[in-house]
């Protein structure tokens, strides 16, 4: 295969990754425990925990999990913020031999209901801020054990009582719920430490991660990242970042912003994976959207390396506070999730004097595939070069490749795609080729440098600040309200967010407004699904056999 991107990687980056250095994330853990035992691994409202702390607090919760009588390769919820509890559960989880699941704690119970169901979760780990919505959920579930959460419990005995106190009583952040028989954080990892740890012999093709995700079409679905997936993606991203990383002026630990989700792959990759496995400090933000309180958490430190999306990059720039950060020591600010708008682009680099590197990639692929190389000095418009030990291919829809310059669905092969949808052999057949090829959705054109640029979507799905909502499901909920006579759901483009969801509807009955509408959606759709705008009409363009036609609505709108 052609591969006109190798000749034009950054010098030091060579065209293959080592895939077996770890057998598995746990064996790169391990490693990192002892090579950066007294270094802070993760801080968090001003207390930070040591790779050693990490180390014992996870063998804790792992032994814990275990005298559970929970079987190696049983899927572990996490339904949790960026708290310092999240990195001591992966760490345990997968240290125990199970698979981390993880739920975006936003979640409405029906959706939290559906990724648990189909996961076949065993037991879950919930920040206590969120566990009214397990309470409804967990009945019409076969989770077995429940773990309770509460935003102070690594804090210090102090400064956990008071922020626990500010958290349930003072901000009011713990609605009311009732979950018999669940374990309390603390008193897990108490009871763990007297426990046996019993080590599994983990490979490449254990299940590591179900990571859910809507796909490139429908219903969410878990894509089954392997060690060997994530171990992959991991040292393709240490790869593409080293030249930055030892560029003067020297870095004695890198220090790595984690604004985004952790249970986005995005993060999961780019900061934690790639903090441990560089022995760097995570910086844990639970609230990204609370600027004031991220201004101040990133203005303590000279921070090295910041991942996000364009909507973060261009809200911290205009906020006033945005001159206190140092930015001085920032190696690299990496874009993802949604494309990076040149404006933004160009305001951060004249800001901070580092580009922001926009990459490209899918939960299928966790995550990364391609990326801009880090001395660029200005925007390209680009997602950049395939990272090492993987292929891109541009093909037509009878899966041919098409010349350089031609538009076809950008396809990726390479150590970092998932072999397939858990338990969804049919949607897997969908995406995979004969040949190994993961086709994304996305439609791009490759230049002759091997550059990659996005210009269009194969499928219907909308991108919301990166998070992929799917038409079908929005409206799935719409309907089900029982006023609408149809419906159609797309996205428009929003200078906040990239594109914002649309609802266009048909009233059945007078008695439905767009107050009562968006009222009961808010019960069934996390935040990003969210309409932002609805319109009502008298009908919706059809094709001539009755199917709604959404490019031509969205193409009105």
């Amino acid at each position: 295969m052609n591969r006109p991107w190798l000749q034009h990687y950054p010098p030091g980056v060579a065209a293959e990754i080592d895939t077996t250095l770890y057998p598995s994330l746990v064996a790169m853990f391990e490693e990192s425990f002892q090579s950066h035992r007294g270094k802070d691994a993760f801080a968090f409202m001003g207390k930070s925990i040591t790779y050693g702390e990490l180390d014992e607090a996870s063998r804790a919760f792992a032994a814990w999990l275990q005298s559970k009588g929970l079987k190696r390769g049983d899927r572990v919820a996490i339904m949790m913020p960026n708290v310092l509890q999240y990195p001591v559960a992966i760490t345990a989880i997968l240290r125990a031999g199970f698979t981390v699941v993880s739920v975006n704690p936003l979640y409405t119970p029906r959706e939290l209901e559906h990724q648990l169901n189909d996961a076949g979760a065993e037991a879950i780990l919930v920040l206590e801020n969120f566990a009214h919505v397990l309470q409804e959920a967990l009945p019409r579930t076969k989770v077995k054990h429940v773990v309770i959460a509460s935003m102070g419990d690594m804090l210090g005995a102090l400064k956990g009582t008071i922020v626990n106190l500010v958290v349930r009583r003072v901000k009011k952040m713990v609605p009311a719920y009732s979950l018999p028989g669940a374990t309390a954080f603390n008193d897990a990892i108490a009871a763990g430490k007297k426990l046996p740890l019993t080590k599994p012999v983990l490979g490449p093709d254990d299940v590591a991660f179900l990571q859910y995700t809507g796909g490139t079409t429908g219903v969410s679905k878990g894509a089954t990242l392997l060690h060997r997936n994530l171990v992959a993606n991991m040292l393709q991203v240490e790869a593409w970042q080293r030249p930055i990383i030892d560029q003067p002026p020297k870095v004695d630990q890198m220090i790595i912003v984690t604004a985004l989700p952790l249970y986005h792959i995005f993060a999961l990759t780019a900061c934690f994976l790639f903090g441990m496995r560089c022995g760097g400090l995570c910086l844990l933000i639970p609230n990204p959207r609370d600027f004031p309180a991220l201004i101040k958490e990133i203005a303590k430190y000279k921070v090295n390396s910041f991942p996000a999306v364009n909507t973060l990059y261009n809200a911290l720039l205009n906020h006033p506070d945005f001159s206190k950060i140092d930015w001085s020591m920032l190696k690299c600010a990496i874009g993802g999730g949604m494309a990076v708008q040149r404006t933004v682009a160009d305001a951060w680099f004249k800001a901070t004097g580092r580009p922001i590197i926009e990459g490209y990639g899918l939960s299928e692929t966790s995550p990364v595939l391609t990326c801009n190389r880090g001395d660029i000095a200005e925007w390209t418009g680009t997602i950049g070069l395939p990272v090492p030990s993987t292929d891109i291919s541009i093909r037509d829809d009878d899966n041919k490749e098409v010349p350089n310059g031609e538009r076809g669905e950008i396809c990726a092969r390479g150590p970092q795609v998932m072999p397939g949808y858990w338990q969804r052999p049919d949607e897997t057949a969908k995406v995979m080729t004969k040949d190994g090829f993961f086709c994304t959705g996305d439609i791009g054109v490759m230049d002759d440098q091997g550059r990659v640029k996005i210009v269009d979507r194969k499928k219907d799905m909308i991108s919301v600040s990166g998070f992929k909502v799917f038409p079908n499901e929005v409206e799935d909920v719409a309907m089900s309200q029982g006023g609408l006579l149809e419906c159609a759901v797309v996205g428009v483009p929003d200078k906040d967010c990239g594109e914002a969801v649309k609802l266009f509807a048909v009233k059945k009955t007078p008695e439905v407004t767009e107050e009562n509408l968006r009222a009961y959606l808010k019960t069934q759709l996390t935040g990003y699904k969210m309409p932002k705008h609805i319109e009502f009409r008298q009908d919706l363009p059809k094709t001539n056999v009755g199917k709604i036609l959404r490019r031509a609505l969205r193409d009105g709108a």
